[in-house]
């Protein structure tokens, strides 16, 4: 049995948040584009088929890419207090580190399917995750498309005007990597 290990991160690969808004106000907030610039994962290969995987997000590395919708275009000081507002709401002075763990992957028609554990602000929480294995321009690529429940880990969504505008309690998380060449 061959072992090997392919290790990723932000040099072959992204990762994306996209928030949405809520409230009676939603029209006035923006959706935003978050990426996470400092992670990485890691993933154990049995015979070329992936057997483990684990990866580790640095909170503070959130960056507010963009922002669609709103009254006026996103600034960058308005990105800025996004971010801070961001920062506070995933409560990164306590929580600094996201964490993913699989427990187990198994072959799926498109790539691969992963369940594993979702660490987010101390609380843990069983999280599937489809693996989407295409090959396009001569590369090989894996995404993986996900949404993730503020709710679910005791965070609380930033809100404005009290409550008339609020960021939706459900994020959609996209990651794109490159894989290596050989497989």
């Amino acid at each position: 049995m061959a072992q090997e290990s392919w290790q990723f991160g932000p040099a072959n690969g992204t990762l994306i948040l996209h928030t949405g808004v809520t409230g009676p106000a939603s029209r006035t907030g923006h959706r935003l584009t978050i990426e996470m610039q400092q992670w990485s994962a890691s993933v154990g290969l049995s015979d070329g088929v992936p057997s483990d995987v684990s990866a580790s997000i640095d909170v503070d590395s959130l960056t507010v890419v963009s922002g669609e919708g709103g009254v006026t275009p996103l600034t960058g000081p308005e990105k800025s207090l996004a971010r801070s507002n961001a920062l506070k709401s995933l409560n990164a002075s306590k929580s600094p580190t996201i964490t993913y763990d699989a427990a187990s992957i198994t072959t799926i028609e498109a790539g691969y399917r992963i369940d594993g554990t979702l660490s987010i602000n101390g609380k843990q929480r069983q999280h599937p995750l489809d693996v989407e294995v295409a090959d396009a321009d001569g590369k090989r690529t894996a995404t993986i498309e996900t949404t993730v429940s503020h709710r679910d880990f005791g965070l609380k969504p930033y809100s404005m005007m009290m409550g008339a505008l609020k960021v939706d309690d459900e994020v959609r998380v996209t990651i794109n990597v490159e894989l290596p060449a050989d497989h």
